[in-house]
């Protein structure tokens, strides 16, 4: 099935890894281009645009799960993902960057590492094909956060919107401070299910069949190959940039579930996930450019469902603007409180 010009809109997709790239190739204040086109042109041109009436239960592109289009576009990110490394890496081996260009050029690639490192893994992880899950983890390994594998399908999507989940922001808590929580529990959150899944099977919890140990050891041998290649300042440009990527992962984390919580059925026990249980945009650029994270009610409330296949929700709490703009207002908590507080649920906000 050939695409349709309208599903060609999703290729503004690698509009993020191609400023990055001319980026390093230009240098100066170029490396800089990346955030400043994330950043400020694209929640300026939401802002600008607010998204039109959207029809329910309508999808995003095409009903069809299985698309070699789609599905392509997914798997394009992995070569540019770790070609984009590559790049980042030699050039700062080989270029006498100034210190302005080098931190453009770690933000840059940072915020590739969370789009197309950990976004796109996020969305092969939750394929049922094990080829794709494998790229969704080459992909977490390239921004240091294999551990996301084990905890986001079998830890998030259990617990999301309850106390027990780290990724879940708390109304009245500030990005700064969900930010060491989310990242530290999410870390506890993958060992703790991995040994339980170990104990489940009678194996050894130190073992080889530990998941979260061979994601470590995979880890370890890419940090090996860095230090062999670039060195020690090749390694600490490409953590640095990988926490950038950890930072901006966590603040979608964050705007997504804020304050919102599912309600008690019984002791340790809570309703099912519902859409008004994770925050939405249907700005329609944050949506192309994140693969349609931002419709995530639909997502959790069915998370088999391919990105292009995701709907509308009229019943989610919907973001006064696109994930990029409310990334922004979540760093300044002031900021976020007020726009977001009034907007919280009454009955959540009174739990």
């Amino acid at each position: 099935m050939l695409p349709s010009f309208r599903d060609l809109r999703y290729l503004i997709a690698y509009s993020v890894p191609l400023t990055a790239a001319v980026g390093l190739w230009l240098g100066g204040a170029f490396t800089w281009l990346t955030l400043v086109y994330t950043f400020g042109l694209l929640p300026l041109l939401e802002w600008l645009r607010p998204p039109g009436a959207v029809e329910p239960g309508v999808a995003a592109a095409t009903e069809t799960k299985r698309h070699a289009f789609f599905d392509g576009l997914l798997y394009l990110n992995v070569p540019l993902q770790y070609g984009l490394l590559a790049a980042f890496l030699y050039t700062l081996h080989t270029r006498s960057f100034s210190v302005a260009e080098i931190v453009g050029a770690i933000l840059s690639i940072g915020i590739c590492c969370g789009a197309l490192g950990i976004n796109v893994a996020h969305e092969l992880g939750h394929r049922p094909r094990g080829w794709e899950q494998r790229l969704a983890q080459a992909l977490l390994l390239s921004s240091w956060y294999p551990h996301f594998f084990i905890e986001h399908n079998r830890g998030h999507h259990r617990h999301v919107a309850t106390p027990l989940d780290p990724a879940t922001a708390r109304l009245h808590e500030s990005f700064w401070h969900f930010l060491p929580r989310a990242v530290l529990g999410e870390y506890r959150s993958a060992w703790a299910l991995e040994a339980e899944r170990l104990r489940r099977q009678d194996l050894p919890v130190w073992s080889v069949q530990n998941h979260f140990l061979q994601f470590q050891a995979a880890q370890a041998g890419l940090v090996g190959l860095v230090l062999t290649f670039f060195g020690v300042t090749g390694l600490l440009a490409w953590l640095a940039a990988a926490a950038v990527g950890y930072v901006l992962f966590q603040l979608v984390n964050y705007v997504e579930h804020y304050g919102l919580l599912r309600r008690q059925t019984a002791p340790g026990v809570y309703e099912r996930v519902q859409p008004h249980h994770s925050w939405n945009s249907e700005h329609a650029l944050g949506r192309i450019i994140l693969y349609e994270l931002t419709r995530h009610s639909d997502h959790h409330y069915q998370a088999s469902r391919p990105y292009q296949t995701l709907r509308h929700q009229p019943a989610s709490p919907q973001m006064p603007t696109g994930y990029p703009g409310m990334m922004l207002i979540a760093t300044i908590p002031p900021l976020w409180f007020r726009v977001m507080n009034k907007r919280v649920p009454v009955a959540v906000s009174q739990q």
